[in-house]
């Protein structure tokens, strides 16, 4: 029987690498790698050997056979992809090799002296990078963070109720204690340590620091009270450390979140469901309680084009209509929503809609009381944010109404997308919210790189950044072999000695990473949980010094 791949696929291609057959696809090297919304198995050619799911960081792959519930639609999936495509031959790729090997070239001479490279940001690109480093080279690696505990969009990112994704931090976490890492965690370039003075102690340094901030709608009313970031909602639930407990606040029974992807959809998600069902993941206490106590019943996602176009990704919508105790509506106001879901082709994203319940939802009126809803709005944007003193309506564009349709909401949410932050010493182009870059070379700064959505913009899921970081690895090395990287004037104990006197207690290695973990996870026993998240600075150094915590605190 063959096997199939499931909503959580996070596209790294290590499946792709152990498959014996050339039977899953896209593989790096084929156009559609980059953009795909997640890898597929070919049910004609697989042979059931199971060797991708073994080799799956985050258990996405499953035989078809035992698929059950909302993952049974995943078969039909996974044959769809190959419905229009021509057999693979059943031969490794040339370009992405079996049993793991990079698809950048990494001819180092067998008696090149190591390197030592610091790679700064602990999330997916800053360990896939670390991880090619460490398993094909003989570098040694420092391992930075502003934060005291390591992880990124992993941590931070994922949404608690899709624990198999947070997997992949496993499969990075393997590498914390290798021989040649140093972990040095609660350190942020440019506050405690400048880029000079971090260049001076390496070969190399690879910033892999993600795209931080969001997008802004640019209406009249964004800042008031309670319009709020997708980015602050996410770092609120995930229990991030310089997000406040009460930075999110729910005084409405309806929630508007601008946007339709799939952040936007983990929002709507995490607010409508069941807090008892949350209250088994690793979601932020603070957070749990806010949800429990909440009068949430609705939330409307806003997008600004047709359903046609909609940015969320088939995995996460089909998660949404199997959400229990939650219905999932249409607002077929527009006459042009329902017309491009009635006309879409098979393989087509308004398809998906189809036997989804279409009302012209009455905006006057309160939310159902009897049950909790997500409304999809299309062909609709946010034109105000209205209210005095915080918000309480917002004003969005419809199709017929010259000033629009209002409203009315306490909690506006707008997740548009995020954005890299300019990092010290290095350029930076305002325009996409990156640094310049040729394959991973920061242009004009020898030695520095850059990885993952500060390379390359926010996109793409977890596995979308091996690649990434595969490149600039290779970038690295072939300046190495040319002898293109400028020499260490300090030593890794000279760097040690500096961060000690600038950070102090601060300073998290890795014995106090994994402290923190077994903290973390003996609170989570106590309440039946995975893990009970520390949500503080303080919390979190407190445990990495081995600082006597409440297990229930």
């Amino acid at each position: 029987m063959t096997y199939a791949i499931t909503q959580t696929c996070c596209n790294d291609a290590t499946c792709i690498a152990v498959c014996p057959v050339n039977c899953i696809h896209p593989t790096p090297d084929e156009p559609d790698f980059g953009t795909t919304e997640m890898l597929y198995i070919d049910p004609k050619s697989c042979i059931d050997c199971g060797a991708c799911a073994d080799a799956c960081p985050v258990d996405a792959i499953f035989p078809a056979d035992r698929l059950t519930g909302r993952l049974r639609e995943y078969e039909a999936v996974n044959a769809s992809y190959y419905a229009d495509r021509t057999p693979a031959p059943v031969l490794a790729s040339p370009n992405f090799h079996a049993w793991g090997e990079p698809a950048f070239d990494r001819s180092i001479p067998a008696d090149f002296a190591p390197i030592r490279v610091a790679v700064v940001g602990t999330g997916p690109a800053g360990m896939y990078a670390a991880e090619d480093l460490l398993l094909h080279t003989n570098a040694e690696v420092t391992l930075i963070d502003r934060l005291p505990v390591a992880g990124g969009l992993v941590r931070y990112g994922v949404a608690p109720d899709h624990p198999a994704t947070k997997g992949a931090g496993e499969a990075f976490a393997r590498f914390h204690g290798h021989p040649r890492v140093q972990v040095r965690l609660g350190v942020e370039v440019g506050r405690d340590v400048t880029p000079e003075e971090l260049a001076a102690h390496h070969h190399a340094v690879v910033y892999a620091v993600g795209a931080s901030s969001d997008r802004r709608l640019g209406i009249p009313g964004e800042d008031l009270p309670g319009s709020v970031s997708a980015t602050s909602v996410v770092s609120w639930y995930n229990a991030h450390p310089e997000t406040e407990a009460d930075a999110v606040r729910f005084p409405t029974e309806r929630v508007v979140v601008v946007g339709n992807g799939n952040v936007a959809l983990d929002v709507a998600r995490v607010l409508v469901m069941d807090p008892e069902d949350l209250a088994r993941t690793d979601i932020a206490d603070h957070a749990l309680a806010a949800l429990r106590d909440a009068r949430v019943r609705e939330v409307v996602l806003l997008g600004r084009r047709g359903p046609e176009d909609a940015a969320y990704t088939t995995s996460e919508l089909l998660a949404l209509k199997h959400l229990p105790g939650v219905d999932l509506v249409v607002d077929d106001a527009d006459p042009r929503t329902g017309a491009a879901i009635d006309a879409a082709g098979p393989r087509a994203k308004a398809a998906l809609l189809r036997g989804l319940e279409r009302e012209a939802v009455d905006w006057t009126a309160a939310p159902p009381r009897d049950r909790r809803r997500i409304v999809l709005r299309f062909h609709s944007a946010p034109v105000e944010a209205l209210g005095d003193d915080a918000v309480r309506a917002v004003r969005v564009t419809e199709e017929g109404a010259t000033a629009g349709r209002e409203i009315g909401t306490g909690l506006l949410v707008r997740a548009v997308g995020y954005r890299g932050l300019p990092l010290a010493g290095l350029p930076f182009e305002e325009s996409t919210g990156t640094v310049p870059h040729a394959a991973g070379r920061v242009a004009g700064a020898p030695g520095n790189y850059v990885v993952g959505w500060i390379k390359r913009g926010p996109s793409g899921g977890i596995g979308a950044n091996r690649s990434c970081a595969e490149e600039t690895v290779g970038t690295l090395l072939s300046d190495a072999v040319a002898g293109r990287l400028p020499a260490p004037t300090g030593t890794s104990r000279d760097f040690r000695r500096l961060l000690r006197q600038r950070v102090g207690r601060g300073l998290v290695d890795a014995r106090g990473l994994a402290s923190i973990e077994r903290v973390e996870r003996a609170r989570g026993r106590k309440a039946g949980r995975p893990r009970v998240k520390l949500a503080t600075v303080p919390e979190l150094v407190a445990a990495a010094g081995g600082g006597r915590l409440r297990l229930s605190g």
